[in-house]
């Protein structure tokens, strides 16, 4: 039997999860951080991660259900705008799908679990952010902050897909943040701001479950472990939950305001994480 404290730091990691995984300063790293902060057991740690990814990614799934319904109908009916957003999101997942097979084990073996790689980067990766959003001329993701998003999806190109997806791919890179990657190359290729984070969104499922999937199988044994279950779906809940109400707080937070709050906290965090490494790990 598990004590209250062990479902307590759960339910703060499913938390943790749901409001960071679709923010553009790494979920991982909050877990990571948070998860030391608690105390929480590595071996437990690493699959309860790998879980509750996937109540996060399932409200992205409800959130956008009917849109998902469209697009895969409209993929096999020949509907033209949704054949090209369809085939652009292939596209954009290939590149992580193939590098993250042949290179994920061994960048994790490396740098995961490093506090000083997390610090550097959050910390590269809010200047990025305050560079690409302080530069119209460099993104025209500022010319149509204002619009639906949604009805822009289909203008994305297949060159801007696949400068997206390449990106993906630093999200291998611990504390890089897989959202904040794909947004702000989206954003560099011409992408408006508000279309680039719904076209990440969408990237996020298939990419999301297949990392997830991949996961559960290399580490099976530990889904033996009853004792861990009823947390398990208690972070899956609250990352859900806190997901939902993010995705739409963020997406009208976009219609009035740019990245840059998230970029100064990627920076200070990033900060406070080298000292706190140094000093205390």
């Amino acid at each position: 039997m598990m004590d209250v404290w062990y479902f307590i730091k759960s339910a703060i990691l499913g938390i943790v999860e749901g409001v960071t995984e679709f923010l553009p300063i790494s979920s991982t790293a909050h877990l990571l951080i948070v998860g030391k902060w608690l105390s929480f057991d590595l071996d437990s740690f690493q699959l309860y991660a790998i879980v509750i990814q996937l109540g996060a990614i399932l409200a992205v799934i409800v959130l956008y259900r009917q849109r998902i319904t469209e697009l895969i109908v409209g993929f096999f009916t020949g509907r033209p705008s949704d054949r090209k957003l369809a085939l652009n999101l292939i596209l954009a997942f290939l590149p992580a799908a193939c590098i993250g097979l042949l290179l994920n084990r061994y960048i994790s073996q490396l740098l995961e679990g490093n506090f000083f790689v997390y610090a550097s980067t959050l910390f590269l990766g809010g200047l990025v952010m305050l560079w690409v959003e302080r530069h119209p001329v460099m993104s025209k993701a500022a010319q149509k902050d204002n619009e639906v998003a949604g009805k822009d999806l289909d203008k994305i190109t297949w060159k801007q897909a696949l400068v997206v997806g390449f990106a993906q791919c630093l999200a291998m890179i611990p504390g890089t943040s897989r959202s904040g990657s794909t947004i702000v190359a989206g954003m560099m290729a011409g992408i408006p701001r508000k279309v680039a984070t719904e076209f990440s969104f969408f990237l996020a499922i298939p990419t999301m479950i297949g990392a997830s999937t991949l996961s559960l199988i290399k580490q099976g044994a530990q889904l033996e472990v009853a004792d861990h279950l009823y947390a398990v779906i208690i972070g899956f809940v609250l990352a859900f939950v806190s997901a939902l109400f993010v995705i739409r707080v963020l997406m009208r937070f976009l219609s009035q305001h740019s990245y840059r709050p998230f970029a100064w906290y990627r920076i200070a965090l990033g900060l406070f994480v080298a000292v706190w490494a140094y000093w205390i790990l």
